[in-house]
């Protein structure tokens, strides 16, 4: 039967989501509005959006379930993830921000690469809607069935209609709001993402009499939980391969056009380094807590006397399973717990949204207008981008609703693959744009075809053969990332150099950091 309680407070939830959709579709008076805020978001908001909308239902679902599964050998990820996420602050936020603006006032990525190399065809600007459409349609369908297994977890319905809740709601206020709506959205997602996932580990080690009782705990049901270099679940020490794999989803970051476009956004350069604080302190912790989730669910359930197959038998659930059993008291205790169980709905919709709103802006204003409409005006192109966002959420629903494939019913699977396909075909080439002068068109393209078209072969035909050639068991995005900036290196080395205007434009871009000369 329905928990009345927790439904209400999941629709209070999404009713405010929803509000702020509405509010901010007043206060968009043209394109850079609807796809950048008109670069007027404060450091709060860019920080918290930016790492609510990184982090997705992955680091409330998926990281938690795969340390369940191999104990703490799988939070090489996060330590990964946590230097990426330094590093791109550090040395791309600023300099992206102040050169998207002097380059033609980019208000995408395909936009800025596009204007950055001075590519009169577009082709390139075709090229990179392409690749973002095509893994943000997986990205977003990792995110759809994030919410189909929370929402089908908590209430009596089907896994498809609880997936047709989830999409409908993210898709309304996206198409409302815009790039403002979002950032504010994932504001306050974030921020309840952060209470929710160190309240509940907190409780856990708490009942089980303390820090030190616990790792006491945890080490009687299994000593290899807390190792780093050992998979509980084997009992093998983790491979360099492994271990490779997990420390390169950090280069992921350098090419994620959701969180690039939030470095675009912010109010100013100056704001940078206040903005990469904040988002810092969020990141650290919340990685350190999805990782202890991972391992007190074990914990959890002995206390109470169950197996993972009691509890439904998907690791991703643990934290939902572990809200909903904590917080089963009386009303205000269930609404409390509503209250919680909506963070992860709110980390699911913070990347979801982000996801579909760069997807619209690439296809109506680097597809749409480059190929179809040249002459198309900003109303037209505002009309174009909301159905754009209702097709890619459909198309992620018709892929999310493939529970058979076990790549499908995955969320860790979807988001590395869609992870390692914006790594590969995008993070070398904004590197290089960025930082190196001699960098040109040809050389851009041939690292984004190649970056894309690695990952698809090494995941899909080469990982196949890792049981006889270890290698192919890397993550595609190393190779897809190394081969990608080699191929722009090397190809723009290969043909002809940048105009003078393009290295003009460059030095004074990048006049408040070093030069790096060819």
């Amino acid at each position: 039967m329905f928990d009345w309680t927790v439904l209400g407070s999941f629709v209070g939830y999404l009713f405010v989501m929803l509000w702020i959709g509405f509010f901010f579709s007043k206060k968009q008076s043209n394109l850079g509005d609807y796809y950048l805020g008109g670069r007027k978001m404060n450091k709060w908001v860019v920080a918290l959006s930016a790492q609510a909308s990184d982090m997705s239902g992955w680091l409330l679902m998926g990281l938690p379930g795969a340390i369940y599964l191999g104990g703490f050998s799988e939070a090489w990820i996060g330590i990964g993830l946590l230097i990426g996420t330094y590093l791109n602050w550090k040395i791309v936020a600023q300099r992206l921000r102040r050169y998207s603006q002097v380059c033609g006032d980019s208000i995408t990525i395909p936009d800025f690469i596009c204007n950055r190399f001075r590519d009169k065809t577009g082709a390139s600007r075709v090229i990179a809607a392409v690749i973002i459409l095509v893994f943000f349609t997986f990205y977003t369908a990792s995110g759809f069935v994030g919410a189909a297994k929370l929402f089908s977890t908590i209430f009596p319905i089907s896994y498809s209609t609880a997936l047709w809740i989830g999409a409908a709601v993210v898709v309304s206020y996206t198409l409302l709001g815009g790039y403002m709506a979002v950032c504010w959205t994932d504001f306050i997602q974030g921020s309840l993402m952060f209470v929710a996932i160190v309240l509940v580990p907190a409780i856990v080690i708490c009942d089980a009499g303390g820090f030190a009782a616990t790792v006491d705990a945890l080490n009687e049901i299994n000593p290899y939980l807390q190792s780093l270099f050992t998979n509980a679940s084997t009992g093998k020490a983790a491979g360099f391969i492994g271990l490779a794999s997990c420390m390169a989803w950090g280069l992921g970051y350098f090419g994620m056009p959701h969180i690039l476009v939030r470095f675009m956004s912010i109010d100013s350069p100056a704001e940078v380094k206040g903005s990469r604080r904040i988002a810092m302190s969020w990141v650290t912790v919340s990685l350190a807590a999805a990782g202890v989730i991972g391992l007190v669910f074990h914990l959890y359930l002995k206390q109470r006397g169950l197996t993972l197959a009691d509890v439904g038998g998907d690791p991703e659930k643990c934290f939902m399973v572990m809200i909903n059993g904590i917080f089963s008291g009386g009303f205000v205790v269930r609404v409390f717990a509503g209250i919680l169980l909506s963070a992860i709905m709110a980390a699911i919709m913070s990347t979801a949204d982000s996801q579909l709103l760069v997807s619209a802006s690439s296809f109506s204003n680097d597809f749409y207008k480059i190929v179809l409409r040249k002459k198309a005006a900003d109303r037209e192109l505002l009309v174009v981008s909301r159905i754009a966002v209702g097709v890619v959420a459909l198309v992620a629903v018709a892929l999310a609703m493939n529970t058979q494939a076990e790549f499908f019913k995955v969320v860790m699977k979807m988001v590395s693959f869609a992870w390692g396909g914006f790594g590969a075909a995008f993070g070398p080439l904004i590197l290089l744009a960025l930082f190196w002068r001699r960098v040109n068109l040809a050389g851009a393209v041939s690292g984004m075809v190649v970056g894309t078209v690695t990952c698809f072969v090494w995941k899909f035909v080469l990982s196949g053969y890792a049981a006889d050639y270890p290698i192919f068991g890397l993550y595609e995005l190393a190779p897809g990332f190394v081969l990608s900036f080699a191929a722009t290196v090397v190809v723009s080395l290969l043909t002809a150099r940048p105009s003078a205007e393009m290295l003009a434009e460059f030095d004074r871009a990048t006049a408040e950091a070093p030069v790096r000369q060819d």
